[in-house]
Protein backbone atom coordinates (compact mmCIF):
# COMPACT_ATOMS: atom_id res chain seq x y z
CA UNK A 1 0.00 0.00 0.00
CA UNK A 2 1.44 3.36 -1.00
CA UNK A 3 2.03 5.73 1.92
CA UNK A 4 -0.11 8.82 1.91
CA UNK A 5 1.84 12.06 1.81
CA UNK A 6 1.29 14.67 4.45
CA UNK A 7 -0.86 17.55 3.25
CA UNK A 8 1.04 20.78 3.79
CA UNK A 9 -1.04 23.91 4.24
CA UNK A 10 -0.03 26.79 1.95
CA UNK A 11 2.11 29.57 3.37
CA UNK A 12 0.08 32.57 4.49
CA UNK A 13 0.99 36.07 5.65
CA UNK A 14 -0.96 39.15 6.67
CA UNK A 15 -0.43 41.67 3.87
CA UNK A 16 -1.19 45.37 4.25
CA UNK A 17 -0.93 46.37 0.61
CA UNK A 18 0.51 45.40 -2.76
CA UNK A 19 1.63 48.64 -4.39
CA UNK A 20 2.58 48.79 -8.03
CA UNK A 21 4.71 51.28 -9.97
CA UNK A 22 7.07 52.14 -7.10
CA UNK A 23 10.41 53.74 -7.99
CA UNK A 24 11.82 54.17 -4.46
CA UNK A 25 12.14 50.58 -3.22
CA UNK A 26 14.88 49.09 -5.34
CA UNK A 27 16.00 49.47 -8.97
CA UNK A 28 13.54 50.14 -11.76
CA UNK A 29 9.75 50.02 -11.56
CA UNK A 30 8.72 47.70 -8.74
CA UNK A 31 5.72 46.16 -7.06
CA UNK A 32 6.06 46.37 -3.29
CA UNK A 33 4.46 43.79 -0.99
CA UNK A 34 3.92 45.25 2.49
CA UNK A 35 3.97 42.62 5.23
CA UNK A 36 2.27 43.28 8.57
CA UNK A 37 4.30 42.97 11.77
CA UNK A 38 7.60 44.46 12.90
CA UNK A 39 10.03 43.57 15.74
CA UNK A 40 10.82 47.29 16.22
CA UNK A 41 8.60 50.12 17.39
CA UNK A 42 10.41 53.16 16.01
CA UNK A 43 9.07 56.43 17.38
CA UNK A 44 9.15 57.99 13.90
CA UNK A 45 7.44 55.10 12.12
CA UNK A 46 5.19 56.39 9.32
CA UNK A 47 3.34 53.07 9.02
CA UNK A 48 1.86 52.24 12.44
CA UNK A 49 -0.59 49.88 10.76
CA UNK A 50 2.40 47.63 10.03
CA UNK A 51 3.56 47.26 13.63
CA UNK A 52 1.13 44.56 14.79
CA UNK A 53 1.15 41.17 13.05
CA UNK A 54 -2.65 40.98 13.28
CA UNK A 55 -5.25 42.53 10.97
CA UNK A 56 -6.74 45.76 12.30
CA UNK A 57 -9.60 48.12 11.51
CA UNK A 58 -9.04 51.87 11.46
CA UNK A 59 -11.46 54.79 11.63
CA UNK A 60 -11.10 57.99 9.58
CA UNK A 61 -13.33 60.48 11.39
CA UNK A 62 -13.35 63.10 8.65
CA UNK A 63 -15.03 60.67 6.24
CA UNK A 64 -17.73 59.50 8.65
CA UNK A 65 -21.30 60.67 7.95
CA UNK A 66 -22.73 58.99 11.06
CA UNK A 67 -25.05 56.90 8.89
CA UNK A 68 -25.21 54.14 11.51
CA UNK A 69 -24.60 51.15 9.23
CA UNK A 70 -21.51 50.11 11.21
CA UNK A 71 -23.59 50.01 14.41
CA UNK A 72 -26.15 47.78 12.76
CA UNK A 73 -23.71 45.29 11.26
CA UNK A 74 -21.24 44.81 14.13
CA UNK A 75 -22.05 41.55 15.92
CA UNK A 76 -19.49 42.26 18.66
CA UNK A 77 -20.85 45.66 19.73
CA UNK A 78 -17.44 47.12 19.02
CA UNK A 79 -18.70 50.39 17.51
CA UNK A 80 -18.93 53.45 19.77
CA UNK A 81 -21.59 56.11 19.08
CA UNK A 82 -21.11 59.87 19.24
CA UNK A 83 -19.37 62.67 17.38
CA UNK A 84 -15.72 63.30 18.15
CA UNK A 85 -15.31 59.75 19.48
CA UNK A 86 -13.11 57.09 17.87
CA UNK A 87 -15.67 54.65 16.52
CA UNK A 88 -13.90 51.38 17.36
CA UNK A 89 -13.73 49.74 20.77
CA UNK A 90 -10.63 47.60 20.28
CA UNK A 91 -11.36 45.60 23.43
CA UNK A 92 -14.35 44.12 21.57
CA UNK A 93 -13.23 44.32 17.93
CA UNK A 94 -11.95 41.10 16.33
CA UNK A 95 -11.07 42.83 13.03
CA UNK A 96 -13.56 40.75 11.06
CA UNK A 97 -14.06 43.69 8.69
CA UNK A 98 -17.86 43.48 8.41
CA UNK A 99 -18.10 47.18 9.28
CA UNK A 100 -15.55 48.02 6.59
CA UNK A 101 -17.53 46.12 3.96
CA UNK A 102 -20.71 48.02 4.84
CA UNK A 103 -19.20 51.51 5.09
CA UNK A 104 -20.00 53.35 1.88
CA UNK A 105 -17.86 56.37 2.69
CA UNK A 106 -14.43 54.86 3.37
CA UNK A 107 -14.46 55.94 7.02
CA UNK A 108 -13.61 52.42 8.16
CA UNK A 109 -10.50 50.80 6.70
CA UNK A 110 -9.07 47.31 6.89
CA UNK A 111 -5.37 47.13 7.68
CA UNK A 112 -4.12 43.69 6.65
CA UNK A 113 -5.60 40.56 5.12
CA UNK A 114 -4.32 37.00 5.23
CA UNK A 115 -3.07 35.97 1.81
CA UNK A 116 -1.36 32.94 0.35
CA UNK A 117 1.76 33.04 -1.79
CA UNK A 118 -0.46 32.25 -4.77
CA UNK A 119 -2.66 35.26 -3.97
CA UNK A 120 0.32 37.63 -3.92
CA UNK A 121 1.98 36.05 -6.96
CA UNK A 122 -1.21 36.48 -8.98
CA UNK A 123 -0.98 40.24 -8.39
CA UNK A 124 2.75 40.90 -8.76
CA UNK A 125 3.21 38.83 -11.92
CA UNK A 126 0.80 41.10 -13.83
CA UNK A 127 3.39 43.88 -13.92
CA UNK A 128 6.17 41.78 -15.43
CA UNK A 129 6.19 43.87 -18.60
CA UNK A 130 7.16 46.92 -16.52
CA UNK A 131 9.87 45.00 -14.65
CA UNK A 132 11.37 43.80 -17.91
CA UNK A 133 11.41 47.25 -19.50
CA UNK A 134 12.86 49.08 -16.48
CA UNK A 135 15.11 46.57 -14.73
CA UNK A 136 12.59 46.48 -11.87
CA UNK A 137 10.94 43.68 -9.98
CA UNK A 138 9.28 42.74 -6.70
CA UNK A 139 10.19 44.17 -3.29
CA UNK A 140 9.15 42.64 0.06
CA UNK A 141 8.70 45.39 2.62
CA UNK A 142 6.66 46.08 5.72
CA UNK A 143 6.71 45.98 8.63
CA UNK A 144 9.41 43.37 8.52
CA UNK A 145 9.19 40.74 5.75
CA UNK A 146 11.81 38.53 7.39
CA UNK A 147 9.22 37.65 10.05
CA UNK A 148 7.66 35.63 7.21
CA UNK A 149 10.87 34.38 5.61
CA UNK A 150 9.30 31.15 4.34
CA UNK A 151 6.57 33.09 2.56
CA UNK A 152 9.11 35.49 1.03
CA UNK A 153 11.27 32.57 -0.15
CA UNK A 154 8.34 30.86 -1.90
CA UNK A 155 7.24 34.13 -3.52
CA UNK A 156 10.77 34.92 -4.69
CA UNK A 157 11.22 31.39 -6.04
CA UNK A 158 8.23 32.05 -8.29
CA UNK A 159 9.77 35.37 -9.28
CA UNK A 160 13.07 33.69 -10.15
CA UNK A 161 11.22 31.18 -12.30
CA UNK A 162 10.03 34.13 -14.42
CA UNK A 163 13.35 36.05 -14.29
CA UNK A 164 11.84 38.75 -12.05
CA UNK A 165 14.29 40.74 -9.92
CA UNK A 166 13.80 40.53 -6.13
CA UNK A 167 14.52 42.87 -3.23
CA UNK A 168 13.97 42.86 0.55
CA UNK A 169 13.59 46.02 2.62
CA UNK A 170 14.53 45.14 6.20
CA UNK A 171 15.26 46.62 9.61
CA UNK A 172 17.87 43.87 9.97
CA UNK A 173 16.50 42.42 13.22
CA UNK A 174 16.10 38.77 12.27
CA UNK A 175 17.59 35.40 13.07
CA UNK A 176 20.28 33.98 10.86
CA UNK A 177 17.97 31.16 9.78
CA UNK A 178 15.58 33.69 8.24
CA UNK A 179 18.40 35.28 6.25
CA UNK A 180 19.69 31.90 5.11
CA UNK A 181 16.22 31.07 3.83
CA UNK A 182 15.87 34.15 1.62
CA UNK A 183 19.40 34.99 0.48
CA UNK A 184 19.56 32.39 -2.34
CA UNK A 185 16.55 34.02 -4.04
CA UNK A 186 17.20 37.72 -3.20
CA UNK A 187 18.97 40.09 -5.58
CA UNK A 188 19.03 43.22 -3.40
CA UNK A 189 18.73 44.23 0.24
CA UNK A 190 17.65 47.67 1.46
CA UNK A 191 19.03 47.58 5.01
CA UNK A 192 18.19 50.17 7.68
CA UNK A 193 20.81 51.61 10.03
CA UNK A 194 18.76 53.70 12.43
CA UNK A 195 21.28 54.56 15.16
CA UNK A 196 24.77 53.33 15.99
CA UNK A 197 24.52 53.78 19.76
CA UNK A 198 22.83 50.62 21.04
CA UNK A 199 21.29 52.28 24.11
CA UNK A 200 19.82 55.10 22.03
CA UNK A 201 18.70 52.59 19.41
CA UNK A 202 16.89 50.72 22.17
CA UNK A 203 15.34 53.91 23.53
CA UNK A 204 13.96 55.01 20.16
CA UNK A 205 13.09 51.67 18.52
CA UNK A 206 12.46 49.30 21.43
CA UNK A 207 15.45 47.03 20.66
CA UNK A 208 19.28 47.22 20.82
CA UNK A 209 21.22 47.14 17.56
CA UNK A 210 23.86 44.43 18.11
CA UNK A 211 22.12 41.74 16.03
CA UNK A 212 21.27 44.29 13.34
CA UNK A 213 24.93 45.27 12.92
CA UNK A 214 26.03 41.62 12.93
CA UNK A 215 23.50 40.85 10.19
CA UNK A 216 24.61 43.85 8.13
CA UNK A 217 28.19 42.61 8.10
CA UNK A 218 27.16 39.00 7.43
CA UNK A 219 24.92 39.90 4.47
CA UNK A 220 27.80 41.75 2.82
CA UNK A 221 29.95 38.63 3.23
CA UNK A 222 27.38 36.77 1.11
CA UNK A 223 28.03 39.20 -1.78
CA UNK A 224 24.39 40.27 -2.03
CA UNK A 225 23.87 43.76 -3.44
CA UNK A 226 23.03 45.94 -0.43
CA UNK A 227 22.03 49.57 -0.04
CA UNK A 228 22.05 50.86 3.52
CA UNK A 229 19.34 53.30 4.49
CA UNK A 230 19.08 55.74 7.35
CA UNK A 231 15.83 57.43 8.37
CA UNK A 232 17.15 60.89 9.20
CA UNK A 233 15.32 62.15 12.29
CA UNK A 234 16.07 65.62 13.68
CA UNK A 235 17.54 65.55 17.17
CA UNK A 236 17.87 61.75 17.20
CA UNK A 237 20.39 60.48 14.64
CA UNK A 238 21.53 63.62 12.80
CA UNK A 239 24.30 64.35 15.30
CA UNK A 240 27.99 64.52 14.39
CA UNK A 241 28.65 61.61 16.74
CA UNK A 242 26.17 59.32 15.01
CA UNK A 243 27.35 60.38 11.55
CA UNK A 244 30.93 59.58 12.48
CA UNK A 245 29.97 56.25 14.07
CA UNK A 246 27.87 55.22 11.06
CA UNK A 247 30.62 56.19 8.62
CA UNK A 248 33.19 54.28 10.69
CA UNK A 249 30.96 51.18 10.76
CA UNK A 250 30.43 51.25 7.00
CA UNK A 251 34.10 51.88 6.28
CA UNK A 252 35.04 49.02 8.58
CA UNK A 253 32.99 46.55 6.55
CA UNK A 254 35.80 46.46 3.99
CA UNK A 255 33.74 47.13 0.87
CA UNK A 256 34.66 49.99 -1.43
CA UNK A 257 31.30 50.49 -3.11
CA UNK A 258 28.96 50.77 -0.12
CA UNK A 259 25.98 53.07 -0.50
CA UNK A 260 23.98 54.96 2.13
CA UNK A 261 20.62 56.50 1.33
CA UNK A 262 19.14 59.11 3.67
CA UNK A 263 15.36 59.06 4.17
CA UNK A 264 14.31 62.41 5.69
CA UNK A 265 11.79 62.20 8.53
CA UNK A 266 8.28 63.42 7.70
CA UNK A 267 4.97 63.57 9.54
CA UNK A 268 2.74 62.07 6.86
CA UNK A 269 1.90 59.03 8.98
CA UNK A 270 0.00 61.03 11.61
CA UNK A 271 -3.41 60.35 10.08
CA UNK A 272 -2.89 56.60 10.43
CA UNK A 273 -2.08 56.97 14.12
CA UNK A 274 -5.40 58.80 14.53
CA UNK A 275 -7.18 56.11 12.52
CA UNK A 276 -5.88 53.47 14.95
CA UNK A 277 -6.49 55.65 18.02
CA UNK A 278 -2.76 55.67 18.79
CA UNK A 279 -0.76 58.54 20.26
CA UNK A 280 1.73 60.00 17.78
CA UNK A 281 5.15 59.62 19.46
CA UNK A 282 6.84 62.46 17.59
CA UNK A 283 4.60 65.37 18.51
CA UNK A 284 6.76 68.46 18.65
CA UNK A 285 9.31 67.20 16.11
CA UNK A 286 9.20 69.01 12.78
CA UNK A 287 9.93 67.33 9.47
CA UNK A 288 13.59 67.25 8.47
CA UNK A 289 14.57 70.49 6.75
CA UNK A 290 16.23 70.33 3.36
CA UNK A 291 19.28 72.30 4.52
CA UNK A 292 19.91 69.88 7.39
CA UNK A 293 19.51 66.82 5.15
CA UNK A 294 21.93 68.22 2.58
CA UNK A 295 24.42 69.00 5.36
CA UNK A 296 24.28 65.42 6.68
CA UNK A 297 24.74 64.03 3.17
CA UNK A 298 27.85 66.16 2.69
CA UNK A 299 29.17 65.08 6.08
CA UNK A 300 28.95 61.44 5.02
CA UNK A 301 30.53 62.19 1.67
CA UNK A 302 33.39 64.02 3.40
CA UNK A 303 34.00 60.80 5.36
CA UNK A 304 34.25 58.73 2.20
CA UNK A 305 30.71 57.34 2.17
CA UNK A 306 28.76 57.27 -1.08
CA UNK A 307 25.63 58.99 0.22
CA UNK A 308 22.41 60.10 -1.50
CA UNK A 309 19.01 61.37 -0.43
CA UNK A 310 15.73 59.56 -1.09
CA UNK A 311 13.35 62.11 -2.64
Amino acid sequence: MMPTGEIVAPQTAVIINIQGFSIHDGPGIRTVVFFKGCPLSCRWCANPECLSVEPQVGFIETLCTDCGKCFEICAHKAIRPGEGVHRIDYSRCNSCGDCVDHCGYGALVRYGESKTVADVWDVVRRDKIFYDSSGGGVTASGGEPLLRAGFVRELFELCKGEQINTCIETCGLAGREALLEVIPVTDHFLFDLKHMDSDLHNRHTGQPNSLILENAAWILEQSVDTVFRQPLVPGINDTTGNIEATAAFLSGLGKSDLRLELMPYHRMGQSKYRALNMKYPMDGTDAAEEEMVESVMRAYQDRGIRCTISR
